[in-house]
């Protein structure tokens, strides 16, 4: 049973005082929920760095947001493709050079149900190599910055993570045997849940080592979070699904959903939020956790799988060419 931490009304942006001074550097942002979160960002007075792969698609939402909050607010873009391991490297060095403090790493961008087998430059899966390795990659590459700035690594999951095989199908990653939208893209997104909570565990047991060895050096104050949007009108589909389901989608969502605007509360919360805790999910609670009050939502064993995080580390690290120091 979850504990509901932000009452009957959940979490909301009100809560959020001037974020004046820190910076936030976001992927996917040029559209849907990322950009919805740039924008409750700017408007606290935070810096905003925006990771996207479409220069024009960019160079238009930060038009938007220009005209709302004026030319001179401070968001800027980075051009990067997750699909591509050497495009990561190329954006992360160019941001490491270019921004000095990264109070929150929002690992918002994703694609999903690619209608037909896709792979991508370095021979992964597209929605594996965009969702979870791409963003492995990222993450390690930004650590250092995140960690000497205290700050955040969010991930932004899906409920899809809990259903599809449920597992990482380590034997055949990319589904060459039998390839469904809907299998490929629950394992990516089940794979970005198992590396955030491995992750977490991971800072944990080098604090509590360096404790152990009564060292003056404190573990890492880095901070990991989980969350989901849960149903919300984004353009997630639209490049990527079934002609069937985009059109399936386009009924449904207008039913079912919530605006990307508060879709994008939960990765907002995890990135600024005070005493959230390890080993927690967070999103909209409401109708099977699709919208409504966000807070902690319940979380599947399956994604706590410890066997196959590991695992899961090492084959990431092995595709991505990255060792993570601990």
């Amino acid at each position: 049973m979850t504990t509901q931490q932000f009452g009957k009304n959940g979490w909301s942006p009100e809560r959020i005082r001037s974020l004046a001074g820190k910076t936030y550097v976001i992927t996917g942002a040029n559209s849907g929920t990322g950009f919805e979160a740039a924008r409750i960002f700017l408007s606290k007075g935070a810096k905003v760095v925006m990771m996207n792969r479409n220069t024009e698609k960019s160079a238009v939402a930060i038009g938007k947001l220009q005209q709302e909050f004026g030319t001179s607010c401070p968001v800027s873009f980075i051009q990067m493709d997750l699909a591509s391991l050497a495009s990561v490297r190329e954006a992360a060095a160019q941001l490491l050079e270019s921004v000095p403090q990264i109070d929150a790493l929002i690992c918002n961008a994703a694609i999903a149900q690619v209608a037909q087998q896709e792979i991508t430059t370095d021979g992964f899966e597209s929605q594996l190599g965009v969702n979870h390795f791409g963003h492995f990659l990222l993450c390690g590459l930004l650590f250092n910055r995140i960690e000497a700035s205290s700050g955040r690594i969010v991930v932004v999951g899906s409920n899809a993570y809990k259903m599809g095989l449920k597992t990482i199908q380590f034997d055949d990653l990319n589904f060459d045997a039998k390839y469904t939208a809907w299998n490929a893209y629950a394992q990516s997104k089940l794979a970005q849940l198992m590396f955030a909570y491995e992750l977490q565990y991971r800072l944990a047991n080098q604090f509590a080592s360096r404790l152990a060895s009564d060292t003056d050096t404190k573990g890492s104050n880095v901070e990991v979070h989980v969350c989901h949007p849960g149903a919300s009108r984004t353009n997630l589909l639209m490049d990527t699904a079934s002609t069937f389901n985009k059109a399936l989608w386009s009924v449904l969502s207008r039913v079912i959903a919530q605006p990307a605007e508060k879709g994008a509360w939960p990765q907002v919360m995890c990135a600024t939020e005070n005493e959230l805790k390890a080993q927690r999910y967070y999103g909209p609670t409401r109708r099977t956790q699709t919208v409504g009050a966000v807070d902690e939502c319940p979380l599947e064993a399956l994604a706590l799988d410890r066997e196959v995080a590991t695992k899961l580390w090492q084959v990431s690290e092995q595709k991505t060419g990255f060792t993570w120091p601990f």
